[in-house]
């Protein structure tokens, strides 16, 4: 009889791994995780309490099944330990597009947050975002001036929406909006909160050039809300792991830059 080791991860390094292979196969159970972590079953079921309870996952009797994808990409804890090789490269390639001087707005996006810690060198530049966590990266850094977009918190998201969000958007006019959102196919980009669609539409109208930054988990995939066709875009920055067929469509409609995750 084999005896199986400890998951020497940490808990939330653990639900990371749980989450993301239920996401990607659906379901699961409880023995299959415990295989896939190393732990008891009883510890598989305290960490599905948990995920169950953020609303990552469903639990049922003997296992567990995905969330719709438009509960599991709004959780505001996993996106921002999920594909950050991904977002990383995405974000170093947009970077390249903000010159001295600029003013960029930021969504409440963690691919953009990547892309906020980058900003420092660039500077000056004005940096305008809804985002709790970009406030805190940026509101430190020499040189770059930071308009922090107030309204309603949404806890979620961790970033603040709703009308006096909105209307503080249409008060100004930016260079470059970065903005990426929880699925796209080659043709249209979605999420699945219509408040959260409200306020990114009204990004990309404050905008002169609009970016779209994802990464390839979200493609082709579809949530509830339209939220702007992909031609809307002037650019769409996406790593390498999205199929050929689907890069070859959306270089039918839009210019793509590919950032490789290769070192």
């Amino acid at each position: 009889m084999s005896t199986r080791r400890g998951d020497t991860r940490p808990q939330e390094a653990r639900q990371q791994a749980i989450a993301e292979f239920v996401a990607k196969q659906g379901s699961a159970t409880a023995v299959e995780l415990a295989e896939l972590t190393g732990v008891s079953v009883m510890t598989v079921h305290r960490d599905l309490d948990e995920l169950a309870r953020r609303g990552l996952l469903r639990k049922f009797r003997g296992g567990v099944s995905a969330q719709p994808s438009t509960v599991f990409e709004s959780d505001a804890e996993y996106r921002l330990n999920a594909r950050i090789e991904q977002k990383r490269a995405i974000a170093a390639r947009a970077a390249e597009l903000i010159d001295p001087g600029d003013s960029v707005m930021l969504d409440d996006s963690t691919t953009a947050l990547q892309l906020a810690a980058l900003l420092e060198p660039l500077a000056p530049l004005t940096v305008v975002t809804n985002y709790r966590r970009t406030i805190d990266e940026v509101c430190a850094m020499k040189d770059v001036r930071l308009i922090a977009l107030g309204g309603d918190y949404f806890r979620t998201h961790d970033s603040f929406n709703g009308l006096p969000c909105t209307e503080a958007i249409a008060s100004v006019n930016v260079d470059t909006a970065f903005i990426s959102t929880s699925a796209m196919t080659a043709a249209m980009t979605y999420h699945q909160e219509q408040e959260i669609v409200v306020v990114k539409r009204a990004m990309l109208a404050s905008a002169s050039t609009k970016v779209l930054l994802m990464d390839s988990d979200k493609m082709p995939r579809t949530a509830l809300h339209h939220l702007a066709p992909v031609d809307s875009f002037h650019r769409v920055i996406v790593d390498d792991g999205v199929e050929a067929a689907l890069l070859a469509e959306l270089r039918d409609r839009v210019e793509v830059e590919v950032a490789s995750t290769k070192h």
